[in-house]
């Protein structure tokens, strides 16, 4: 069956714009920590801040999308990102950088979940999985593209690096803006719901509280992943232009392997290989306590955590699709935006605290533990979310 055309605009929209944002992101715990002097557990607090704006008001953003159609939050979003991102070069103390983190928040609250919801507009049920795994391989390739020379910019200048990501958002909206006039498809619903009733049922949904109560330690390994794996190197001596290249190498595995394992294990469900996913990223975080010197850690962990997140990155949003009932697509992908936020957001926050307190070593192993106790439970549930989410997949 061919796919409509339209997925290969969002799809390249994204890459864009994932590597114009880790271009800077990346770095930004180095920038305020070592550049500024700011201490680490401010700055996490400041970053869990900006992830818990855009959490609290992705399910919004996201019914937004269901009521009044994609393509407008889309490109407000996108312009959004554009201008408050390099205001990080403002940041003087704590009180600019809480200011700084809470537009972020507010500029990237409908992105996300406005932007998978159109995918899964796009795609047919029975290849949504594919489609996701497409969507995230670009965002990988986007990553690795945006990583490596944000850590050589970064050394240059980062005033230089600002407007490289803003360049990149601002090319994004003008893309979609373009290529996305053409009325979207969108699900047909019975009766009209409000959008604070849409996201309200998204919210208050048992089923997919149960199961992003689990599924969060993925949203948190990547908030280690990508935003304390970098503060962790230099704390190790490890330079950026180093560190960037350890990162990079999972954009390629991702690149090569995303489509390929997405296409065998889509026929399974999303429910199935979650547990195995989130013992392979325990042994990577495992990975960074074991090995003896950081810059060979880095290395390791990143191929380890490959293969978990080779099977969660498509197999949760398309979980999330299968609770949601039939014109809240965009609110039940926005009610795990907020999930994602939280989880990625309190990363480095938490990160800090146990470093301080016990030291790298300390803080690895039991963030390890942590996604192993999460994957028991993910593999012994399994068959509970497969039928939780069976009868309410939306068609």
């Amino acid at each position: 069956m061919a796919l409509d055309p339209r997925i290969r605009i969002v799809v390249a929209g994204n890459f864009v714009a994932v590597a114009a944002r880790m271009s800077l992101v990346t770095y930004l715990g180095i920038y305020y920590v070592h550049k500024l002097g700011i201490a680490v557990a401010l700055v996490g607090t400041a970053l869990l801040i900006e992830n818990l704006t855009r959490g609290l008001l992705a399910p919004f953003g996201g019914a937004l999308g269901d009521r009044f159609g994609r393509r407008a939050p889309l490109i407000a979003g996108l312009l959004g990102n554009a201008a408050v991102l390099p205001c990080f070069l403002l940041v003087e103390g704590p009180a600019s950088l809480i200011a700084w983190s809470v537009g972020m928040g507010l500029a990237g609250a409908v992105q996300f979940p406005t932007g998978t919801a159109l995918l899964l507009d796009l795609a047919p049920p029975e290849r949504r999985q594919y489609v996701l795994a497409v969507n995230y391989t670009a965002i990988s390739v986007g990553y690795t593209l945006g990583v490596v020379p944000g850590g050589f910019l970064a050394e240059q200048g980062y005033g230089l690096l600002a407007g490289f990501a803003s360049a990149g958002y601002l090319a994004v909206a003008l893309l979609f803006a373009l290529a996305l006039r053409a009325p979207l498809p969108r699900e047909r619903v019975h009766a009209e719901q409000s959008v604070l009733g849409r996201t309200g049922a998204a919210l208050l949904d048992r089923r997919l509280l149960g199961f992003a109560s689990l599924a969060i330690v993925f949203p948190f390994s990547m908030g280690l992943f990508v935003f304390v794996l970098a503060l962790f190197g230099a704390d190790s001596g490890v330079s950026e232009g180093v560190i960037g290249l350890a990162l990079s190498s999972n954009g390629i595995a991702i690149a090569l392997l995303a489509v390929p394992v997405a296409s065998r294990i889509e026929a399974r469900g999303p429910f199935r290989l979650l547990g195995a996913a989130a013992l392979a990223v325990g042994v990577a975080l495992a990975c960074l306590a074991i090995v003896p010197q950081a810059v060979y850690g880095l290395f390791a962990s990143v191929l380890v955590l490959t293969a978990g997140e080779l099977i969660f990155s498509s197999a949760v949003p398309t979980a999330i699709a299968r609770f949601a009932p039939p014109g809240l697509r965009g609110a039940y992908q926005g009610a795990w935006s907020l999930v994602q936020s939280i989880g990625m957001g309190s990363a480095l926050l938490a990160s800090g605290v146990l470093r301080d307190a016990l030291g790298w070593r300390a803080t690895w192993l039991a963030f390890a533990a942590l996604l192993a106790a999460a994957g028991f439970a993910l593999h012994a549930l399994r068959g509970r979310f497969a039928r939780a989410g069976g009868d309410a997949q939306a068609l």
